[in-house]
């Protein structure tokens, strides 16, 4: 490791200590490094353009926030909301399951733990507190962990800058998150059951039967984006990327044109805000490239590799290990900058030791999900707060058995690795 190197991490720890955005303080450290290496501070921006202009699949992470805003607007969320009130809110704790089904629903539209939060979650926690039937903390810490199975079942992306730094299909990826998700939506479903039966929560009135037919049709055009997503990509009938582009035109024509509740206002500031949100991820894979560089020109991932190869680890123990490393760093560190930054030191020591790469993948996504619950940092906490005003301290208090719950998931994920590898394999996934 050389004096740079540690000049450039010197850099970008301290930068981030001091609260600059992560993607600056890469950056800037990597500048550094150049410069103390005696290298053309011109690779910097060289790597950065060569990466985004040669990497067709980041046109999917606009793309994908473009299509989650727009369903986001209008009457769009509330039809989707609607259909979930009839379909589970007539069991104990009926709120919360409709909290976590919404996440399932709306994931095959957001791919954003973030978006999932802000958006429907903040509707969800209005509906469960009215009234005093349900604590705000309890509210918000079941909006925080629903909103985490997101970026885990299709789309997803995380798993579009997982597939832009291991090189996997991003299609098998899609598939390989499906049945993780809906373990991890079964789990939150189990305890939130559990929890309502201890504190003997009171059951929601049913929505009669006869109205869960027209329900279902209301939200019908809504709930297709998940399939047409699928089926364009499964079907090869279109790329990811078309794919995203896809479901950005069918949010715009449901919401402009079939529901009728996107003005021409509204849409302005649905582009503004995912112009931002895209430009803020922008800058962090920017950054990620370069300094994804400098760590390949260090050899780094292969040290690493090395170094672990001389423990002889068998794959489950690595596995484990990258697990408990990364929900520590999920309590400081943003999913971003995990996924961009941490993961590409690991892929060639997870691809020595045999582990297949899907597999790998969908398990650090799923840890950098948890991370994003994880106290003290946790995100998803502070975006909650940020948008609804409930206490931190109450969030946080409640959020635990849920995060306990996540952890188990993955668990099972990473030790069955089926649990991911199944459904790929029936597409004609041959991995290892």
């Amino acid at each position: 490791m050389s004096v740079a190197f540690i000049f450039c991490i010197a850099i970008l720890l301290g930068a981030a200590a001091i609260g600059a955005p992560i993607a600056y303080a890469m950056i800037v450290g990597a500048t550094v490094y150049l410069a103390v290496s005696g290298q053309d501070l011109g690779l910097a921006s060289e790597q950065i353009l060569q990466g985004l202009f040669t990497s067709f699949i980041i046109l999917a992470v606009p793309l994908f926030i473009i299509a989650a805003n727009i369903m986001n607007a209008g009457t769009i969320s509330d039809r989707l909301l609607n259909f979930c009130v009839a379909l589970v809110g007539r069991f104990r704790g009926g709120l919360g399951h409709v909290n976590v089904v919404a996440s399932l629903i709306f994931s095959g539209m957001s791919g954003s733990a973030i978006a999932d939060a802000a958006g429907i979650g903040k509707i969800v926690i209005q509906m469960m507190t009215k009234e005093g039937r349900y604590s705000p903390g309890f509210a918000a810490a079941v909006t925080a962990a629903s909103a985490t199975i997101g970026p885990i079942i299709p789309p997803s992306i995380p798993m579009v800058m997982y597939s832009l730094v291991s090189d996997t299909s991003i299609g098998f990826l899609f598939l390989g998150g499906i049945i993780p998700g809906l373990l991890m939506g079964a789990v939150l479903m189990i305890m939130i059951f559990i929890i309502a039966r201890i504190r003997n929560t009171p059951v929601d009135q049913a929505v009669p039967l006869k109205e869960i037919p027209r329900r279902t049709v209301d939200a019908f055009p809504a709930l297709l984006m998940p399939v047409i997503l699928l089926v364009g990509i499964y079907g090869g009938v279109t790329t990811p990327t078309e794919a995203a582009a896809l479901a950005a035109f069918y949010a715009l024509i449901l919401a402009a044109f079939f529901y009728r509740a996107l003005s021409v206002r509204a849409l302005y500031g649905i582009m503004s805000n995912s112009a931002r949100s895209s430009a803020a991820i922008g800058l962090v894979i920017g950054g990620a490239l370069i300094f994804n560089f400098i760590v390949a020109s260090e050899n780094i991932p292969n040290a690493m590799a090395g170094v672990l190869g001389g423990f002889e680890l068998s794959p489950i123990l690595f596995l484990l290990m990258i697990n408990v490393l990364f929900l520590l760093l999920g309590c400081v560190l943003d999913a971003t900058t995990i996924l961009l930054v941490v993961v590409p030191v690991f892929i060639p020591t997870a691809r020595e030791l045999g582990i297949d790469l899907v597999h790998f993948g969908v398990v650090v996504v799923v840890n950098a999900m948890v991370g994003l619950i994880t106290p003290p940092y946790g995100v998803l906490l502070f975006v909650i707060n940020a948008t609804t005003g409930i206490p931190l301290r109450d969030i946080m208090r409640e959020v635990i058995p849920f995060l306990m719950v996540l952890i188990l998931a993955l668990l099972i994920m990473t030790m069955v690795p089926d649990v991911v590898l199944w459904l790929p394999r029936q597409f004609g996934y041959q991995g290892s």
